[in-house]
């Protein structure tokens, strides 16, 4: 399917579709939709990448301190834990950037906005797992106390909350609008 079917819009004068997305308010074609929402991808993957390789860095220190020795063997395998996480979590949040540069040029802009999209959304549960995890080391080598898993547990929801359970409602409340879904995949959960 090509053309106005495609898109739900009319075609301009140069043959063109137009409105992508019919009644979103917005009056582009599905390519300069998958443009908009690639560059607003990539800067919510700039702030998420700038903290998990700040993290990241900062575990793979750990190791080389003096301290790291006369860590108890389960610290030793939250740490371990930790940093693959981090690790894959880097990965995941950068993979977007190396998409791009691979398939820049070759007219599947709106596949690989779906693409990035995933991978973000893996790389946030990822990243998820390492700051998790992360508190969880920290807190149970400062203090050693019972009441560190439930301190762990109450910032992991207020994560979740922050961010799955907000957007997801947001998202859903404004699905009751049944707006149709676009051609770039927003009505995956994923995208």
């Amino acid at each position: 399917m090509s053309g106005p079917e495609r898109t739900g819009g009319a075609a301009n004068g140069d043959g063109a579709a137009r409105d992508a997305v019919p009644g979103d308010g917005r009056d582009e074609t599905g390519e300069e939709r998958a443009d908009r929402m690639w560059g607003d991808l990539i800067q919510e993957v700039r702030v998420a990448q700038t903290g998990v390789q700040i993290l990241f860095g900062f575990l793979l220190t750990v190791v080389f301190t003096p301290h790291y020795a006369r860590l108890q063997q389960a610290d030793r395998a939250i740490y371990i834990v930790t940093v693959v996480l981090g690790a894959a979590a880097t990965g995941a949040l950068i993979g977007p950037v190396s998409l791009h540069r691979i398939v820049s040029g070759r007219r599947i802009k709106p596949q690989a906005v779906r693409w990035a999209s995933r991978l973000t959304f893996v790389g946030l549960l990822l990243l998820l797992g390492t700051m998790t995890s992360a508190l969880l080391l920290v807190l149970r080598v400062a203090t050693h106390d019972h009441y560190v898993p439930w301190l762990v547990a109450g910032v992991f929801l207020w994560y979740v909350a922050c961010w799955y359970v907000l957007p997801l409602w947001a998202r859903r409340r404004d699905d009751r609008r049944e707006d149709p879904p676009d051609a770039t995949g927003a009505g995956d959960p994923t995208a």
